[in-house]
């Protein structure tokens, strides 16, 4: 950045350049600036779509703590997920277990049968 007068700052504000940035200006502004990946394929989409129905579906359920740790690792899954088009298998398999772990909570969702569909199409 630089001013359009050439340093002497009498002028306006230039960039010459820029990319994957924000930009603000003015007083007390937020900018946020995601780089946010697509899923790396159409089981990972499925995947994303089961985790967001769930975790909307837990919001209608007394919170347990079953169901406070399924709801923090749908969050993970979601942002491993958005961050960088899959989930690992280390995160495949600790969704799978905290859906069991909570499996009397959200046995009638199904949502829940939908993101452990999800995970066996994965594979993992």
């Amino acid at each position: 950045m630089g001013t359009a007068d050439g340093g002497t700052g009498t002028g306006g504000t230039y960039i010459g350049s820029a990319s994957n940035s924000a930009v603000s200006v003015g007083d007390n502004n937020t900018v946020r600036n995601e780089v946010v990946s697509a899923p790396a394929d159409g089981g990972h989409r499925e995947l994303l779509r089961a985790v967001r129905e769930l975790r909307e579906d837990l919001a209608r359920l007394v919170t347990t703590p079953e169901t406070r740790a399924l709801r923090e690792e749908l969050d993970g899954a979601e942002e491993e997920i958005r961050s960088t088009g899959q989930a690992g298998a280390t995160r495949r398999e600790s969704l799978r277990q905290r859906l069991q772990d909570a499996a009397t909570a959200v046995g009638a969702l199904a949502s829940g049968a939908a993101v452990g569909q999800a995970l066996a199409a994965l594979g993992g």
